[in-house]
């Protein structure tokens, strides 16, 4: 491979390829409680905000009243704390008091009918006993896991989680209808 690299380079298909320069870390802890970072993305987004202000009213400058604002916005915006690591949280569980749901909705969602249904179905399907008599009319597995559903008698929780973890599991039963 390597003399296929040669004669391909005398012959001027490949450019030399020059040597990596080495450079030479720094050792850590060496000159880096005297230098001050800058947040660039900070002063960005303090230079985007001024133009769109700036550019409220293309006719005319901004009084100096409003520029005063304007200062006041940005200098708070300078001095708010930059929080740069998330404390970490333990998933808790809220308890569901008096049959009250406090996460989402008071009534099943979509996704969680179809998933309800689909599991069921799968169920039905696999030769487990119905909770309910079987309609004449339930052709498939899906029409007797939906009668179910609609009759509230699968014994079924749903998990509801926040962004932060923490959970509420909810009987199915406490859904409204």
């Amino acid at each position: 491979m390597i003399r296929l690299y040669n004669v391909l380079r005398k012959i001027c298909y490949l450019p030399d390829v020059k040597e990596p320069e080495l450079i030479e870390a720094s050792q850590p802890g060496e000159d880096m409680d005297s230098e001050i970072e800058e947040n660039t993305g900070l002063n960005k987004a303090l230079d985007t905000y001024r133009k769109l202000i700036d550019r409220k009213d293309l006719s005319e400058p901004l009084t100096e009243k409003e520029q005063e604002v304007l200062e006041k916005r940005i200098k708070e915006i300078e001095e708010r704390e930059i929080v740069e690591k998330i404390e970490e949280h333990e998933p808790v569980e809220i308890p569901c008091e008096k049959n009250k749901i406090t996460i989402g909705p008071p009534t099943l969602t979509r996704f969680e009918k179809a998933r309800i249904m689909g599991a069921r179905a799968l169920q039905l399907s696999l030769g487990a006993p119905p909770f309910i008599p079987i309609p004449k009319t339930a052709r498939i597995s899906l029409d007797i896991s939906m009668e179910e559903l609609e009759q509230r008698v699968i014994p079924i929780t749903i998990r509801r989680v926040l962004p932060n973890g923490d959970y509420q599991n909810i009987p199915i039963d406490y859904f409204e209808k």
